[in-house]
This record gives C-alpha cells, sequence and structure tokens, in this order.
C-alpha cells in the first residue's frame, strides 16, 4: 500500500526513471532506419502547442491581468533565465572534457524557459501560474535575438545556419506558443468553457505532464542511435561533468531566483513562479538547435546537455514544487 500511494504521488518522477533509460537502449538496439521512421511520429511542436493551450486553457485570465499590472517577478525570472544563466555557462563550458558537450551545455544555458513545464510545476507547487505563463512567452519570443546572440558570444556561431533565421525560428514559436495560447484564452470567453476548465484543471495539468514525458522519451530515443552510429561514445567521467554542471547551472539559478525574489518583495506564489521559470530550459528548440550545431560543427552529441539539464530540472523541481505544495498547506 505504501508502495502505491508514492507512485501515486510521485508517478512523474517514475515515469522519468524508466522512460529516460529504455528510451536510450531502444535507440541504441533498433535499426536506424526505424529509429528514423519512429521519430516523426513525435511531433515536438505539436506536443508543445497542445500542453501549451492546456495550461493557458486552464489559467483564468483575471492572473495575467493582475501579473500585467505588477511585472516585476516576469521581469526578475526572464533575467535570471536569459542572462544569469548563460553567462555562467560562458565559463563553466570550458570545464568540460569533450568539445560536443561544451557546446551542448552552452546551447542548454542559451535557449528560452520551457515552453509547458514551468507552468505544470508553478501550478503544482500552488504559485502564480500567470507569472509562469509570461516568462515563457517573453523568453520565446525573444529567443531568435538572445539564443544566437549568446552562441555567437560564447562559441562563435554562424550566423549563416540556416535553421535559425528569424523566419523560420519565428514562425514555429508563432505555432508552438503564441497562437495555442490565445487561442485557449478565446475560448475560455465562452462561460461553459470557462466552467469546464475551472473544474478540470488537475486532470488536464496530468494530461499535459504526460505529453512532456513523450518529449523526454522521444528525446532518449535519439540519443540511443546517436551513441551508436556517430562515433566513440563519451566516457564515464565527461558524461559525469556535463550532468553535474547541468544540475549546477539549472540549481544554481532556482537558487538566485529566489533569493533576488525574496530581496525584491515578492509574494509566496510569485517566489514558486519565479524559481521554475527562471531556472528552466525548453527541451524542442534545445534538440533544433543542436541537432543544427551537430552537422555544422561535427560534434554530434551536443544534444546530450539539453537532455541531461531537462531530465534533472523534472526530477528536482518536482520534489521542490512538492516541498512548496506542502508548506502551502500547512500554512
Amino acid at each position: 500500500m505504501a508502495i502505491l500511494n508514492a507512485l501515486r504521488t510521485r508517478w512523474f518522477l517514475a515515469a522519468l526513471a524508466v522512460l529516460i533509460p529504455s528510451g536510450l537502449v531502444l535507440g541504441m538496439r533498433l535499426p536506424a532506419d526505424v529509429v528514423e521512421s519512429l521519430l516523426p511520429s513525435f511531433r515536438p511542436r505539436v506536443i508543445t502547442a497542445t500542453v501549451l493551450f492546456l495550461m493557458a486553457f486552464s489559467l483564468d485570465n483575471r492572473q495575467l491581468r493582475a501579473s500585467l499590472r505588477a511585472p516585476g517577478p516576469v521581469v526578475w525570472a526572464s533575467f535570471v533565465n536569459y542572462a544569469m544563466i548563460p553567462f555562467a555557462a560562458v565559463y563553466v563550458r570550458h570545464w568540460q572534457l569533450t568539445e560536443d558537450f561544451s557546446v551542448g551545455l552552452m546551447i542548454s544555458a542559451s535557449v528560452p524557459c520551457t515552453m509547458a513545464a514551468a507552468s505544470v510545476w508553478t501550478r503544482r507547487a500552488g504559485g502564480n501560474d500567470a507569472v509562469s505563463l509570461l516568462v515563457t512567452f517573453f523568453t520565446n519570443a525573444a529567443c531568435f535575438v538572445m539564443t544566437p546572440m549568446w552562441l555567437a558570444y560564447s562559441i562563435g556561431a554562424s550566423g549563416e545556419i540556416d535553421e535559425l533565421r528569424f523566419e523560420s525560428l519565428s514562425m514555429r514559436l508563432l505555432q508552438a506558443v503564441l497562437i495555442p495560447s490565445v487561442l485557449a484564452q478565446l475560448v475560455r470567453l465562452a462561460p461553459r468553457a470557462t466552467e469546464f476548465a475551472n473544474q478540470h484543471t488537475k486532470p488536464m495539468g496530468v494530461v499535459a505532464q504526460s505529453l512532456i514525458l513523450t518529449l523526454v522519451f522521444s528525446s532518449s530515443i535519439r540519443s540511443g542511435a546517436q551513441l551508436v552510429v556517430d562515433g566513440p561514445r563519451p566516457d564515464l567521467i565527461s558524461i559525469a561533468v556535463v550532468w553535474a554542471c547541468c544540475i549546477g547551472l539549472h540549481v544554481g539559478a532556482l537558487a538566485a531566483a529566489v533569493l533576488g525574489g525574496r530581496c525584491f518583495g515578492f509574494s509566496r506564489p510569485d517566489l514558486a513562479a519565479v524559481a521554475f521559470a527562471g531556472s528552466q530550459k525548453t527541451l524542442p528548440i534545445g534538440i533544433l538547435i543542436s541537432d543544427v550545431y551537430g552537422q555544422l560543427m561535427g560534434v554530434p552529441f551536443a544534444v546530450f546537455p539539453i537532455l541531461m539539464y531537462h531530465a534533472s530540472q523534472l526530477f528536482i523541481d518536482t520534489l521542490i514544487a512538492d516541498y512548496f505544495s506542502g508548506r502551502k498547506r500547512g500554512s
């Protein structure tokens, strides 16, 4: 009974613990043509758009208006996400033992706030998910400028990378972030839709987390396939170093966001939102850029750090969200 209760409350962590290693093994053992035919069925943009629709649909637009009237938490979380983390990574990347992981770590730090998990975890913690959603909007809308800028500064990124040109990236973000979120809020204008959303907030959060797991699983399959086809595998020491750096960047940003928020006098719900939105990084854009740089610079394992960062932040932030939620119930 105790095990069942633990699985009921920690089901997401248990799923991560199963899906990541099983995806790696599956990618390593399946023939390359099978992996290539399987991966397109996992469409990151479609999944992300669905998650954002669910999160925005279940979000009371009065919270959004209130957050816009007091934008301090949004500005601070965005600064932590897009200035503090990349700045720290500029120095930490030199600790890496392989060029793949050095490039990959910088990419992980330079991408915007996660498009879904920040709001999911903020809500799980009893925080102000309007703040996390606005941080998602802002950082993803600015990523066509901020991400290439940090990469150019740190690793000399070429401005001629076709996949990262303004039109391509802005269209991806428009489809995956802005349109589903605005559409969801428009649907909420109907009284029956609002009533339905208010009554089913928790189930929609569970569906959103389940969809995030599909992205993690597909990325694990992709990484497993690269371990087989792309030459020598990274050694355990280099993996341990880059993984520790991913965790350090995330935890450091989380702590800085909370400490800064306390200095600014943010409320408890806003602190929870700032903590997650300021420290989390998105997986789909990280995979996109890592694939491009992998081919351009000959660093096929550059995708590993973003997978490590994303998986680590989900594990760590689940525990922190439960801590926030428990303290809220106890207060």
